[in-house]
C-alpha cells in the first residue's frame, strides 16, 4: 500500500488556527486574505496569501489551515468574527458543504458587483488592457432558474444501498459525493421529479442493480422533466422555438436568454455588417435569434447532429436567410462566400476557449467584427490578447449572470477590425 503523502507544514502547520481579514474574492469565488509569517518582524506587512471559501470581502475570520501550496495556503472557515454587511443567510441547508454554489450567503447586487470587478481584473492581468466593464446584467430569477442538472452517485456500498448519496461533489473534494435531496437553483419541476428519481435509484441499488456509479440527467422543458438523454427538448427564446437533444449543450437559464441573445444580436448588427457567421452554432441559438437583423447568416458547427437540428429549427421558425453546415475544424471558413469586411462573426467556444488553429483561420478570414461569448472570462481574456495583437480593437465588455449564487458568469466582448 502506498504511503499517505506527508503534510507540508511550511509555512503554516496542519490545522493551525489563524485570524485574518478577507480582502477580495478570487475568480473561483473563494475569499482571499493575507497573514504575516513568523520571523517577519513587528513592522512586516501581512504577505502570505490564505484562501478561505465561503467568506466575503471585508470580513475578519478565524480559519484552520489544511493545505500549503508553493505560493498560498488553504484554510476552512471556523468563525466569522466580523461579518460583512452584505452577508445574508443562505437558502440551502447544505450550502458550504456542496461544491455547487459559492455565493448564497452574499447579497445578489454584491454578487453582480464582484463578478464585474473580476472581469475587469482579468482584462488587466491577462490581456493587459484597461477598459470599462459594463455593469453585470442580472438574472430575472435568482433561484429556481436552472433547467438542467446532472447529479451523480458512486458505486453503491453493499451494506447500505438505501442510504446511497445522490448529488454533487462535496466542497473541496474530487470524488466525495454529497447527498442532495433538493437543489434550490434548479426549477421547481426538476426538484419535484428529483425525489422520484432518487427513490428509484436507491431501490434499484438495494436490489443489486448497479455495479458502478453513474451520472443522471434531469432536464426541464416548460415544466415537463425528462431523464432521457435522447429526448428532444423544445425551448422558447423570445419569438424563436428551438429543439435539441436533452444531452446536448444548451444554456441552462431560460429566464435570461431573451436579453442575452438580444444583446449579441444588437452588438453584431451595430458593426454595420450585412452578413453574420455563427462559428460554434450548435442547434442555432445565436444564428436564428439574430437572423432577422442580417441579409444572410451562416452557422458552422463540427457536430453533424447539431447541424441537423439547426436546419430543422430554421425551417420550423420560417427563417429562410440562414444556412447551416458541418465544418471541419481544419477548414471552418472554407467555401464561405461572405465578403470578410462585410461580415461579423459570433463565437461561443467551449470553456477552454479558442484553440490556435481556429484563431489562425479566423484572423486569416479577417471579419469586420467579432462578438465573443464565453462562459469562462479567464480563457476569453487570454484569447483577447491574440485579437489585439492582430489589430482588433475592444469595443464593449458586457457580463451576464446566467448562474446566480455561483462564481460562474457569461461575458460578451465586442471587437472591431482596425
Amino acid at each position: 500500500m502506498a504511503k499517505k503523502k506527508r503534510f507540508n507544514d511550511h509555512p503554516l502547520r496542519y490545522h493551525e488556527e489563524i485570524e485574518l481579514e478577507i480582502h477580495t474574492l478570487t475568480n473561483l469565488g473563494v475569499g482571499l486574505g493575507r497573514v504575516a509569517l513568523p520571523g517577519g518582524g513587528a513592522d512586516a506587512a501581512p504577505a502570505w496569501v490564505v484562501m478561505v471559501p465561503f467568506t466575503l470581502p471585508g470580513e475578519r475570520v478565524r480559519a484552520r489551515v489544511f493545505r500549503n501550496h508553493k505560493n498560498y495556503s488553504e484554510a476552512d472557515p471556523l468563525e466569522i468574527l466580523t461579518p460583512s454587511p452584505h452577508r445574508i443567510a443562505p437558502r440551502c441547508p447544505i450550502f458550504g458543504s456542496c461544491g455547487g454554489c459559492q455565493y448564497q450567503n452574499f447579497e445578489y447586487n454584491e454578487q453582480l458587483a464582484w463578478k464585474g470587478r473580476q472581469v475587469g481584473e482579468l482584462l488587466r492581468h491577462m490581456a493587459g488592457i484597461e477598459f470599462p466593464v459594463n455593469p453585470v446584467i442580472g438574472s430575472p430569477l435568482q433561484y429556481g432558474y436552472r433547467s438542467k442538472i446532472t447529479p451523480h452517485f458512486n458505486t453503491p456500498k453493499s451494506d447500505a444501498p438505501a442510504e446511497l448519496p445522490i448529488g454533487f461533489l462535496r466542497q473541496g473534494t474530487r470524488f466525495d459525493i454529497l447527498d442532495v435531496p433538493r437543489c434550490d437553483i434548479a426549477t421547481d419541476a426538476i426538484n419535484e421529479r428529483l425525489a422520484e428519481v432518487r427513490a428509484g435509484i436507491r431501490a434499484r441499488a438495494a436490489a443489486g442493480g448497479f455495479t458502478r456509479g453513474a451520472t443522471l440527467l434531469l432536464r426541464d422543458a416548460g415544466g415537463e422533466v425528462t431523464t432521457d438523454y435522447d429526448r428532444v427538448i423544445n425551448e422558447r427564446v423570445g419569438d424563436i422555438t428551438l429543439h435539441f437533444l436533452a444531452r446536448d449543450f444548451f444554456q441552462n437559464n431560460p429566464s435570461i436568454l431573451p436579453a442575452f441573445t438580444g444583446y449579441v444580436r444588437e452588438q453584431a448588427a451595430a458593426s454595420g455588417a450585412r452578413h453574420l457567421v455563427d462559428a460554434y452554432c450548435g442547434s442555432g441559438l445565436f444564428a436564428l435569434t439574430a437572423a432577422r437583423a442580417f441579409e444572410r447568416v451562416a452557422g458552422i458547427e463540427i457536430s453533424e447532429s447539431s447541424i441537423r437540428f439547426a436546419r430543422e429549427n430554421a425551417s420550423a421558425n420560417s427563417i429562410a436567410n440562414v444556412t447551416f453546415r458541418a465544418g471541419d475544424a481544419s477548414a471552418i471558413f472554407a467555401g464561405l462566400d461572405f465578403p470578410p469586411r462585410d461580415t461579423v462573426v459570433v463565437i461561443d467556444p467551449p470553456r477552454k476557449g479558442c484553440d490556435e488553429k481556429f484563431l489562425s483561420q479566423l484572423f486569416a478570414f479577417a471579419p469586420r467584427a467579432v462578438v465573443y461569448v464565453s462562459c469562462d472570462p479567464a480563457t476569453q481574456m487570454r484569447d483577447l490578447a491574440h485579437f489585439t495583437a492582430c489589430g482588433y480593437k475592444l469595443a464593449a465588455v458586457q457580463p451576464f449572470d446566467l448562474f446566480p449564487q455561483t462564481r460562474h458568469l457569461e461575458c460578451v466582448i465586442t471587437l472591431h477590425a482596425a
